[in-house]
Parts: C-alpha cells; sequence; structure tokens
C-alpha cells in the first residue's frame, strides 16, 4: 500500500522518453480487501500508460475532517474516492472537474445506467462531478439458527415482527437480536426505521420542512433507541461501525444485521452459507419499507495538473472490466447495463437485495439528500452525535427529530435559494 502525506505533482521521464504524470489518489472507505483490489486495478493502468499513482489510505472514521483539512491546507489529491453525501460540499465550493465532456466521448459512457448518471449529478451544478463505482442498497441477514433457537418461525416480513424477533433472540443468554451500527456511518438506519414508520421517502414537505420530526418518523426513531435500551442490541454497539455490526453478526454475537452487498463478502468468507440469509427490509404500518440506496465514486479535483491522465485513471477504474472486478469484491451493485446477467449476481446469496429491485411497489429505494451542501456534516457528525444521545437517554427521540430537522430545513433553504 502506498501511504503518507500528498506531494506536489510533478513529470517524469518514462523509459521510453515520454513524459509521465505522478498522481495521488486518495481512498476513504478504507479496509484492507478494498485497498489490495485497488492497488491491482490501479496497477494495470499504470503500466499501461507509464504514469504513477500514489493510493493514501485514510481511516473511515476521520476521514470526513481529514480530507476536509487537506484540501483547506492546499493539500489536494488529484482523484478522490468521493462518497455521495459528501459530493455537494466539494462542487458547492466549485472545487470538481465536470466529467461530461469525458464521458461524451468515452467509449464506456454509453453502457453506464441511467441511474449512475443521475446520481454522479445530483448537485446544485447539475454537472456529472462523479463517476459512482456502483450502489449499496439495504437488505437483512438473519441468523438462522438463531432465530431457531428463540423459537421463531419465520423471517419476520413487518417491522413489528422484526421487533418481536429480535427481543425474543435477546433472551437466549449471550446473544443480542440486532447488531446496531450506533457509531460511525449510521445515519442511514436511523433514516430508514424514520421513512418505514411514517410511510414515506420524503425527507421534505412541499413548504420545505423537514419530515424527520413527524409523529411516524420520531416512532421509528423511538424503536431503535427502544431496542437498544430493552438489551435487544449489544451495549457497546452505541460506538459501533460497519466492521463491528458485520463482526457482530458472523460472530453470532446477534441475530439481525441491515446492511449492504459489501457486508456480504466478509460474512460469507465466515460463515456457512446454510446458517444465513438475506431478507428485505421489513415493512412499516403501511406495507412499505424505504431501503436506503447509497453510493461512492470517483471525481477529480480540478485543481489537478493532470487533468487527462486524471480523467485516464478514473475512466480505466470504471470500465466495465475494472468495475466488475471492484463490485464484487467490495460489494456493490454494478454500473454498466447487463451486469445484473453475471453468474455471479444472480445466487442466491443476493436474492434479498434482488426482490426489493424486482418489487418497486412495495421496497422503494431511499435517497439520502446528499445534494444538500450540509448533509456530509450531518451525516458523519451531528446525526452520531445526538443519536448516541439518545439512546444514553441523555435526549429524547423528538428532541433528537427535533433538532435534526431544523438543521436539514435550513439547509434545504439554502438549496433552495442556490437553485
Amino acid at each position: 500500500m502506498r501511504t503518507g502525506l500528498l506531494s506536489c505533482a510533478v513529470m517524469a521521464l518514462t523509459a521510453g522518453g515520454a513524459w509521465a504524470a505522478d498522481l495521488t489518489l486518495v481512498e476513504v472507505i478504507t479496509s484492507p480487501e478494498r485497498t489490495e483490489t485497488l492497488e491491482q486495478i490501479v496497477s494495470a493502468w499504470e503500466q499501461e500508460t507509464g504514469n504513477t499513482v500514489e493510493i493514501v489510505s485514510l481511516p473511515w472514521g476521520q476521514a470526513f475532517e481529514t480530507l476536509a483539512t487537506m484540501v483547506a491546507g492546499g493539500d489536494i489529491p488529484d482523484v478522490v474516492e468521493m462518497p455521495d453525501r459528501w459530493l455537494a460540499q466539494y462542487s458547492a465550493a466549485g472545487q470538481l472537474t465536470d466529467l461530461g465532456p469525458y464521458v461524451a466521448e468515452w467509449e464506456h459512457g454509453s453502457t453506464l445506467t441511467e441511474q449512475t448518471v443521475r446520481m454522479g449529478s445530483m448537485t446544485a451544478a447539475e454537472k456529472l462531478e462523479q463517476i459512482p463505482y456502483g450502489f449499496y442498497l439495504r437488505a437483512m441477514f438473519y441468523n438462522k439458527d438463531l432465530l431457531e433457537q428463540a423459537g421463531v418461525a419465520e423471517p419476520p416480513k413487518t417491522m413489528e415482527e422484526f421487533v418481536a424477533a429480535a427481543n425474543a433472540v435477546s433472551q437466549i443468554e449471550g446473544k443480542s437480536g440486532y447488531c446496531l451500527r450506533g457509531g460511525p456511518g449510521g445515519t442511514n438506519g436511523w433514516m430508514m426505521f424514520a421513512a418505514a414508520m411514517n410511510d414515506s421517502p420524503e425527507f421534505f414537505t412541499e413548504d420545505g420542512q423537514s419530515t424527520i420530526n413527524q409523529p411516524g418518523s420520531v416512532a421509528g426513531l423511538q424503536m431503535l433507541i427502544d431496542l437498544y435500551k430493552s438489551g435487544a442490541a449489544p451495549r457497546d454497539s452505541i460506538n459501533w461501525g460497519f466492521n463491528e455490526i458485520v463482526a457482530g453478526f458472523y460472530s453470532g454475537t446477534c441475530a439481525f444485521l441491515d446492511q449492504d452487498p459489501d457486508a456480504l463478502i466478509g460474512i460469507a468468507d465466515r460463515m456457512d452459507a446454510e446458517t444465513f440469509a438475506v431478507m428485505p427490509m421489513p415493512v412499516g404500518p403501511g406495507g412499505r419499507a424505504f431501503p436506503t440506496i447509497g453510493y461512492a465514486g470517483w471525481s477529480i479535483f480540478n485543481t489537478t495538473e493532470f487533468p487527462d491522465e486524471s480523467w485516464s485513471l478514473v475512466a480505466h477504474l470504471s470500465s466495465p472490466e475494472s468495475n466488475s472486478v471492484w463490485a464484487q469484491r467490495v460489494g456493490v451493485i454494478p454500473i454498466h447495463q447487463g451486469a445484473d446477467q453475471d453468474p455471479f449476481f444472480r445466487t442466491e446469496q443476493f436474492a434479498g437485495w434482488f426482490e426489493e429491485l424486482n418489487n418497486p411497489d412495495t421496497y422503494i429505494p431511499l435517497t439520502m439528500p446528499s445534494y444538500l451542501e450540509g448533509f456530509g456534516y450531518f451525516a458523519d457528525q451531528l446525526s452520531i452525535e445526538t443519536a448516541q444521545q439518545a439512546l444514553l437517554g441523555e435526549i429524547t427521540a423528538q428532541e433528537m427529530a427535533d433538532q435534526w430537522a431544523e438543521y436539514l430545513t435550513a439547509e434545504y433553504a439554502k438549496y433552495q435559494e442556490s437553485n
């Protein structure tokens, strides 16, 4: 792995006498497996082009603040792995390259799915400032053995049944029902429960008010708080991030885990296929569920001294061949048309996600309002801090929801003004 401080981009001569670019790429959703895969794909591009790439891997828990500090200090990479909820912030600051003209001339541009192009353009600028590398759609993992031990006859289909099953498993000594993500990255879980109980995927009313403090939404937030307080989630899950919740599931600590396909990789390596399965998210009182759909991808800072070489790297990372390898190894739904016909994805392990995708009237993907300039701060700091306060009983679900609504309503007003 190449790590270290970003250096100034320099030009060097290749063995053949041509000028080569020395690029920097910042990885922010970091794990050993992801970094290894990224290095392999990038290495092939280096060998093909004669250019070099320094990969800087930031720990996920501090990535938002670290990247912001680097950029503010002028230590700006050429290419960055950009989570959806950070895109609006850097777009609004005018720091990203419009990739639309490049894609228009790219041989693989026409095979990008409509969803890929749409979500890569979800900013006030409405420019393609990111090439998503795949999509994360939530579904519910469940441990068959634990449900059987708890006397749960079949996987729960509704939120009410889910809570009952989680509490039943928690009666088993040393076991918990639900792997709560109370730490980094936990915002999506709160939003899904709120949307399901409020029976709406809308974040804002027609007059621009946040819906997160409506009675139904608050009931969903209260449901998660009650699961934690009742012992249906592990005590230390208040600080759990991705690695901890996945480990909590494959270790048999808890029976349920709502996660994206990326969690399947670590789980499938450690559990027999017969002992677990993936079902759609439980539906709320209105008979619908709203599993969050998220994404990350590749963006180019417009301060780069090598825009064409940076695009060449992004195009290589985003090609059908590279994207297929990346999607399979990191656990995302690919970005090119026809990828769902790959035998890798046509397996029972992906059944829960494809059931959601194939029943759009019941399972409506919840797109986070990442177009808000301040949503990155909300998702990675404000919501986590206040949710932990609520789990500890320091504030009520209503007080937490009111704080969230005040912040989101103000951010939405800014967004409307800019448009």
